[in-house]
């Protein structure tokens, strides 16, 4: 995931995810009323595995390899705050959201203009339209490449277009993504 996806997940949240692996093996294990073999069904491992993952017995504990780790964050990022997130995504989508980055910005424009791509600074109000289109492009599966050209277009538009009273004709290069986080509310 890059740092527009990461950014749309962190906005998505009104809670940072449990960081370590064994506070996340218990939230799953909460999730699922304490039942290592549906924990062991979502994590594709026999039930045994999990047992041994989370006892309390200090000579037959047994760490999750990285694999098991991955496995495990991405099942706790999928349930976690599942209603925040749908609250958080519908109020963006109705009422839009505040886009804050640091990134290249060049410009294919007419002669006479400065088109050389330079980092900038950039907080920008964006409509809910195009927090529906990020996050449909997202559900359907876009890559990074396709979220940076939405938001090229909503920024090219409503920064430096300032919302079509100036600058027509001109479009957007939006590169080297430094960091992307969104405000939502």
């Amino acid at each position: 995931m890059g740092q527009i996806g990461q950014g749309l997940e962190r906005a998505l949240r009104t809670r940072p995810i449990p960081s370590s692996t064994g506070a996340r093996l218990r939230f799953l294990l909460a999730t699922h009323r304490g039942s290592t073999r549906k924990v062991a069904t979502v994590l594709g491992v026999s039930q045994r595995t999990v047992q041994r993952w989370v006892t309390k017995r200090p000579g037959a504990r047994r760490p999750p390899g990285p694999t098991q780790v991955r496995a495990i964050e991405e099942a706790v990022l999928a349930r976690w705050q599942p209603r925040v997130r749908a609250r958080r995504r519908a109020q963006a989508e109705a009422e839009g959201f505040v886009f804050h980055t640091r990134a290249r910005f060049g410009f294919t424009a007419p002669a006479g203009s400065s088109d050389d791509p330079r980092v900038r600074w950039i907080t920008q109000d964006l409509p809910g339209e195009v927090a529906r289109e990020l996050f449909a492009a997202r559900d359907a599966g876009a890559g990074e490449q396709q979220q940076t050209v939405i938001l090229a277009r909503a920024l090219g538009h409503a920064y430096f277009r300032e919302w079509g009273r100036r600058a027509h004709g001109l479009h957007i290069a939006f590169s080297d993504v430094e960091f992307a986080d969104f405000s939502i509310g």
